[in-house]
């Protein structure tokens, strides 16, 4: 399996052949609560690490998505935009958002790991 990485704007990433599949963690959609509308950026767009690039709205509020690194915009989920609930019963999973191709590959070692993420979660 791959290998999974977080942000602390809590979006994860794992890489599939190259390319970083990025969606929001438990810990945003649970925080988030029911999902009722997601934007998803356009494919071929180029972003940077920190910028908002999607937003996911819920019953409570809205939130931006944050590019976890450099890269282009390969491919959005359009089950998402369909379904917004699926990142609700799936937010690690089949609720992903984008893919990157990664401008910089190695920066995706910067990244927390579980462990860390969760330590983190227990302090902020």
């Amino acid at each position: 399996m791959s290998e999974t990485r977080f942000t602390k704007d809590h979006e994860w990433v794992r890489l599939e052949d190259g390319i970083a599949v990025v969606g929001i963690t438990e810990h945003a959609q649970e925080a988030l609560g029911d999902v009722v509308f997601v934007d998803l950026p356009d494919a071929g767009r180029d972003v940077s690490e920190g910028e908002a690039v999607a937003v996911v709205e819920s019953v409570k509020a809205a939130s931006d998505v944050y590019s976890p690194l450099d890269g282009r915009v390969v491919e959005t989920n359009p089950a998402i935009v369909e379904d917004p609930a699926l990142v609700n019963r799936a937010a690690g999973g089949d609720g992903w958002f984008f893919k990157l191709e990664l401008s910089d590959p190695a920066a995706f070692d910067a990244l927390m790991d579980e462990a860390a993420y969760t330590a983190f979660l227990e302090t902020h």
